[in-house]
């Protein structure tokens, strides 16, 4: 796919708007930028306060949001849970180079068939994805089943049991190519900025992700 022929988040378009825990957003061929985590990435000394401020936040704020108001919400509270997670709170267990293949191995088992990936990292305590699914297929569906499939693995390899992830993820739809290279870009430098040394991650780009300087 070329970057001409990707479809952008159209405000004309019909547009799924649902709000669990935190807010999701879908379009049909849209493409996304996911980050996912561990369930132990952000102490509950910061996320308590964090929920606190948001709620009230999102009281002040009714749903659904303009494009400015989506990025405040994002520019107040997920960049917030970024620097966190940057921190490298929690066990960091995707540190190991054999556990942050097995979540390779599920971000790559959809390609094709219900996703197409542009490019993804896998850092010691989260996941970023950029990626356009495919008609029929939900995107908490997917988030699912690479949490699923990867719990089931990396607790058989650490030989421990329970929950792995976060139940919620946190998505944004791209707006446009600007905005797409800057999240190639986000994902690309997104190990240095965190201090990680080679071996501590995982970074992955597709063709049209590589020719983003």
């Amino acid at each position: 796919m070329r970057l001409e022929e990707m479809q952008f988040f159209d405000p004309r378009r019909e547009m799924e708007f649902s709000v669990n825990r935190l807010p999701h957003w879908q379009q049909a061929g849209g493409v996304y930028f996911v980050s996912f985590r561990l369930g132990d990435a952000v102490p509950r000394a910061l996320m308590d306060p964090w929920l606190g401020e948001r709620a009230v936040w999102s009281g002040q704020h009714p749903t659904p949001w303009s494009e400015d108001v989506e990025r405040e919400y994002h520019s107040r509270f997920t960049a917030e849970i970024e620097r966190w997670l940057d921190a490298g709170h929690g066990a960091c267990v995707l540190r190991k180079p054999a556990s942050a293949e097995i979540v390779a191995e599920a971000l790559r088992f959809f390609e094709g068939t219900r996703c197409q990936m542009f490019s993804w990292v896998i850092m010691p305590n989260h996941v970023h994805a950029l990626f356009t699914r495919m008609a029929g297929y939900e995107l908490e569906e997917m988030l699912h089943a690479w949490k699923l499939f990867s719990a089931r693995q990396i607790n058989t390899l650490s030989g421990t049991s329970g929950h792995l992830w976060q139940r919620d993820y946190f998505d944004r739809l791209v707006r446009d190519a600007g905005h797409f290279a800057r999240c190639v870009r986000y994902l690309r430098k997104n190990p240095a900025k965190a201090g990680l040394k080679e071996g501590e991650y995982l970074l992955w780009e597709s063709e049209l992700a590589q020719g983003i300087l």
